[in-house]
């Protein structure tokens, strides 16, 4: 058994964690490598849809993007290694550092990571996946909070109305 099999056992077996969609991680991969392909080859060869490029100079694509990249790194690896990284002794609704900003921080930093490309290289065919692909995050977003609503209740419910589900509420605190 591989390595990335036994962490995927380890996941379906986990006590602390409610679960995730069936689909959820085939779709994320299919989205992905479609995304990839079509930035790719609209961006760096056919060059279809990428005719607003002239119009928005580099210098400023260029830093938010990379702003956007490295703050979906960040996102990505914060998120995955409190969820998967640390098992719970007594299951909880998790609120620690990014968790505490926005409910869905790990799918938050995939649509970040397309918008930061998106930046580097307007391409509308690869727009049009960015959009897909957040339709899909959201649909799945939802029925993992159902399961977890259902696995921890008033605790969770509080948790969605301090914690906003994409977009960070920027108030004092």
């Amino acid at each position: 058994m591989t390595h990335r099999h036994r962490r995927m056992k380890e996941r379906q077996q986990r006590d602390d964690l409610a679960g995730e969609h069936a689909v959820g991680d085939a779709g994320q991969i299919v989205l992905a490598c479609l995304f990839a392909v079509t930035w790719i080859a609209d961006a760096f060869f056919l060059k279809y849809t990428t005719f607003l490029n002239p119009y928005v100079p580099l210098a400023a694509r260029i830093p938010p993007g990379v702003v956007l990249l490295a703050l979906s790194g960040y996102l990505a690896r914060t998120g995955l290694s409190i969820v998967f990284g640390e098992e719970r002794e007594k299951p909880g609704v998790i609120r620690k550092r990014v968790f505490n900003v926005v409910r869905h921080p790990i799918y938050l930093s995939e649509i970040l990571l397309y918008l930061g490309l998106l930046l580097l290289s307007i391409s509308l065919a690869a727009t049009v996946v960015w959009i897909v692909a957040i339709g899909f995050l959201h649909y799945i977003s939802r029925y993992e909070e159902r399961l977890l609503l259902a696995h921890f209740g008033k605790e969770y419910e509080q948790y969605m109305r301090e914690v906003p589900m994409w977009i960070p509420w920027f108030r004092k605190r």
